[in-house]
């Protein structure tokens, strides 16, 4: 692969690298236009990106078609400033700030009136994620730039349902989105290089730590995580090992946080059977074809901690891992 150098950066097929100096110089100003962030949905890693921006200063617009939803978003964030003042990494007054920086709306053109930014965090659903971007591409204005927070779907196939492409770009945020670090940044096809340096000097003002991919199935963190999600759930479907042992080893051999079959139960089942889907869908390989006991324990409602079970059983104010009684004895 040829390299030209330039003085801002490398360039790479068309795309710009910035160094970390110059990425540092350009954060105020790439930045500078935007003040105003509209998130559509109020689910976990929507409330958690409301969260993280209006910590940082921005005027966040909370916007989903459920104002209950809307309302218990608003109560887990107060909640999540709660432990950050209790744990002495913010101020009564800061968490006050950043809750006024937070308002809500169940109308999208509303919402969305006067921002710069619309980061969507809808369920991992393509019909409805298209449905939202054409939405947004007639009542958002005309600068605004179109992100997503989508693990999986192409971002090239969204920003096609848009007359913006060029604004159209992948803000891959990690959950919980107040605590982790990594916001994987995906360029569409035809996202400028101008979006994608402004998205990468706003990441960085927000304290996360960007890294620039291209679009293809699944991106880099779902592309590797979830095979080796599948293989772990293959493992155990083939009575290789028991959930406790495959965990016990990828935790203690490999020094992951957590288990790949406790992992999956935190991300949701249904959620790893969908990057699935779309990683076999996209490249055609079996290799990326779900377990079928992942498709069972899905098409069963064993969804993991959201559905109080999957692998692992979750009680309400417990922190203890029980097996799933499915498992027992493997």
């Amino acid at each position: 692969m040829h390299l030209n150098s330039s003085a801002n950066g490398e360039h790479n097929n068309g795309r710009t690298f910035r160094s970390a100096n110059t990425l540092g110089n350009m954060t105020n100003t790439a930045t500078a236009a935007i003040s105003n962030i509209g998130v559509i949905g109020a689910g976990t890693m929507g409330n958690g990106i409301a969260h993280v921006f209006a910590q940082s200063g921005y005027r966040v617009t909370l916007i989903d078609v459920n104002a209950a939803q809307l309302e218990k978003a608003i109560g887990t964030i107060s909640k999540n400033l709660d432990r950050q003042v209790a744990k002495g990494t913010l101020t009564e007054a800061q968490k006050a700030t950043a809750l006024g920086n937070i308002s809500t709306a169940t109308d999208v053109a509303a919402g969305v009136a006067h921002a710069q930014l619309v980061v969507e965090a809808a369920t991992e659903n393509i019909d409805l994620k298209l449905k939202i971007f054409r939405e947004l591409d007639t009542v958002a204005p005309p600068g605004c730039i179109l992100a997503t927070n989508t693990s999986s779907i192409s971002i090239t196939k969204i920003a096609a349902a848009t007359r913006r492409p060029a604004l159209v770009i992948g803000m891959h945020f990690m959950n919980p989105v107040p605590v982790m670090k990594l916001v994987e940044i995906i360029n569409g096809y035809a996202t400028a290089s101008s979006v994608t340096d402004t998205i990468t000097a706003l990441c960085t003002a927000l304290g996360k730590i960007p890294c620039a991919v291209n679009d293809y199935p699944g991106f880099i963190a779902n592309r590797i995580l979830m095979p080796m999600i599948n293989e772990a759930i293959c493992s155990l479907y083939e009575g290789v090992a028991g959930v406790e042992a495959i965990d016990t080893v990828m935790k203690l051999g490999m020094a992951h946080p957590m288990g790949p079959l406790q992992l999956a139960d935190f991300i949701g089942l249904d959620v790893c059977c969908s990057i699935l889907k779309v990683l076999y869908e996209g490249f055609g390989n079996p290799k990326y074809a779900a377990c079928p006991l992942l498709v069972n324990m899905v098409t069963a409602g064993r969804l993991g901690v959201k559905s109080g079970e999957g692998f692992y059983v979750y009680t309400a104010g417990s922190k203890d891992m029980v097996v799933s009684s499915s498992f027992a004895g493997r």
